[in-house]
């Protein structure tokens, strides 16, 4: 708050007179005494006398002489000290110019007036140049300057002027020498205190440009840290490209003959070929169950690698819950061995419609319904499906009456390779993989896997993935085409192994099958037009796009149904690849068997065909 002083006219104190150089010592003198017994701070005590010794000083060097007024407001608050240097003097010409610190006089004027100016909280001047020689009365100079009381001094009343008065007329001004004495002290303390914050100031410097050079060596240090972390991100992107490649060689060159094996055996148990002895039969079982848990243990690690790679690729398709529950209940059932456990698959109260990959939903369902059997002595494994309460999303569950899994376990499950200590465990072989890709598996499609369980009481193990109903004009019933007439299968396979496979299928049948090389088989499709093609893609001469890239491309061909018969690890350039040119993808192992064969069942005109559900390699 600036004081009002022309509404409050201040309170004065005392008068100088600036005659003589002596009377400059006295108001500078006078000046740090009432600013003392007002409670300024020795450095404004400082500020103050310095203040009135300038302006006096001009007032006697340009006008010959003059007078200083201190005073007091009272009023406002803060209060303030008032000090007025007038002179009768010719006034300052350039006055704007003086103040701004733009005019340079040889006597050094105006410096006195900027240097208050800046040292003082108010600062007023009023000026009067006398520019004609016969004017006879001089204006002269006002210059009026204040500064607050400190917040912490004593409130100045009216009756404390006198008792400041009188302390002044008993403290006489000290001589000439004496100030000078005072200013002389005053000076080298301020040396001092120069040397001191000199002092202080290049300490801290030197702590800067030490810390200036810490910080440049930790950058350094972080760039070189930053460096080694690229070439290892680089690294490791290359390790897993070539891991990549790596999977996709073996999926072939390692799957195909694995499934080999266990469709032969799975033949000579079946005495397909004759009867064998106990013992060929024992030793036919150890080879299967072999190849078995080989062929799980590379599936499992494939598609797990795919999932964590991000390389899985998710195809959505209309689903309805029902059947495919029923599907699964035909492929799951040979493996409720034990007489003590049922499987029970609930019918869907309403008709159930949703999105999703068939393909890894039925993967998932498989584990678990698979883990639930293991771990299931006596009573049952049930599953079913049904809406949530709030009806946005579709909740699959498998619920065991098995041994149970400790809460503090419950997470354990879905971490890769762990395994529960228990007897049961040891009895039944597994990766310990299953779990944490389903659910992998489940997040990929949208959706959660968790578990409720305790020990000895059973598991209840809860897939829910997203629901929107169907839309109606997906409902509608799919008219079939007309199915050829032709009794020929043509087989375009490299492999002998899965050629052997197929002609054993269709032993027995009336369908007749003609083999080919990826280079004939497009013309020998348009000399048979057969009623069906069973087509590899990975073949030595040429592949099974181009194959199939020939085939559609001829009108004579174009409309025979094709089936990928492969064991291709299939990506999404594959797909896309492929389109809507095949009627299905028939891997050659166990995966998707079911839906092929349904297909080749309707392509083929004989609903009965396979209705044992052949193994097919």
């Amino acid at each position: 708050m600036k004081p009002q002083s022309d509404t409050y006219p201040a309170q004065p104190v005392l008068s100088v007179n600036i005659e003589t150089e002596l009377d400059l010592v006295t108001a500078r003198q006078r000046a740090r005494q009432l600013s003392a017994l007002l409670g300024f701070s020795e450095q404004d005590q400082t500020r103050i006398a310095t203040s009135v010794s300038e302006i006096g000083r001009n007032a006697y060097q340009y006008a010959k002489g003059g007078r200083v007024d201190f005073s007091i407001d009272l009023r406002p608050r803060p209060q303030f000290l008032w000090i007025q240097v007038s002179d009768r003097g010719r006034g300052i010409h350039n006055l704007e110019a003086v103040l701004a610190g733009t005019y340079v006089s040889p006597t050094g004027m105006g410096l006195g007036l900027a240097g208050t100016r800046r040292l003082m909280d108010e600062f007023h001047i009023t000026s009067s140049p006398n520019s004609l020689a016969n004017q006879p009365v001089n204006q002269g100079t006002t210059v009026r300057f204040g500064k607050a009381l400190p917040a912490e001094a004593k409130i100045v009343e009216m009756a404390d002027l006198g008792r400041i008065c009188s302390t002044l007329l008993q403290q006489k001004p000290a001589g000439a020498v004496e100030e000078l004495d005072r200013q002389n002290r005053i000076f080298l303390q301020t040396l001092d205190t120069l040397r001191l914050r000199e002092s202080e100031l290049e300490r801290r410097q030197q702590d800067l440009a030490r810390l200036n050079l810490e910080l440049e060596e930790t950058n350094r240090g972080v760039v070189a840290l930053y460096a080694e972390l690229d070439e290892k991100a680089a690294a490791l992107r290359r390790a897993d490209e070539m891991k990549s490649r790596f999977l996709s060689h073996v999926s072939h060159e390692f799957r195909t003959p694995v499934n080999s094996v266990l469709a032969l055996t799975r033949m000579l148990l079946q005495r397909t070929d004759g009867d064998l002895s106990p013992e060929q039969e024992k030793q036919v079982s150890y080879i299967r169950n072999a190849a078995q848990q080989l062929a799980d243990i590379v599936n499992d690690l494939l598609d797990l690698a795919k999932v964590e790679a991000g390389k899985t690729e998710v195809r959505m398709t209309r689903i309805d819950a029902g059947q495919f529950l029923g599907a699964t209940r035909a492929l799951m059932r040979p493996l409720a061995g034990s007489e003590a456990v049922s499987l029970v698959f609930e019918d869907t109260s309403a008709p159930l419609v949703f999105e999703s990959d068939e393909s890894k939903l039925g993967q998932i369902l498989r584990n678990l319904i698979s883990n639930s059997l293991k771990f299931t002595q006596q009573g049952e494994v049930r599953v079913s499906a049904g809406l949530s309460a709030a009806g946005n999303s579709i909740n699959f569950t498998v619920k065991d009456t098995g041994i149970g899994i400790a809460s503090e376990d419950q997470e354990r499950i879905f971490q890769e390779f762990a395994q529960i200590e228990n007897p049961i465990q040891k009895r039944v072989k597994g990766t310990g993989l299953g779990l944490p890709l389903s659910r992998k598996l489940a997040i990929l499609l949208g959706g959660t896997l968790g578990v409720e369980s305790a020990l000895g009481a059973g598991s209840t193990f809860t897939l829910t993935l997203p629901y929107g109903p169907s839309p109606s004009s997906e409902t509608k019933d799919h008219q079939p085409e007309p199915r050829s007439q032709s009794k020929t299968i043509l087989l375009v396979d490299d492999e002998i192994a899965s050629r052997y496979l197929i002609h054993r299928l269709l032993q027995g049948t009336e369908h007749q099958i003609v083999e080919a090389t990826g280079s004939e088989a497009a013309e020998r499709a348009r000399f048979e037009a057969p009623a069906l093609i069973l087509l590899d893609l990975a073949m030595p001469d040429q592949s099974g796009f181009e194959v199939l890239d020939q085939l559609k491309s001829d009108r004579v061909t174009a409309d025979i149904p094709v089936i990928i018969h492969t064991s291709r690890l299939m990506t999404e350039v594959d797909y896309a690849r492929l389109g809507s040119r095949a009627v299905a993808l028939l891997p050659k192992g166990t995966e998707g068997r079911l839906p092929a064969l349904m297909a080749m069942r309707e392509i083929l005109g004989e609903p009965h065909l396979f209705s044992s559900e052949p193994e097919f390699g």
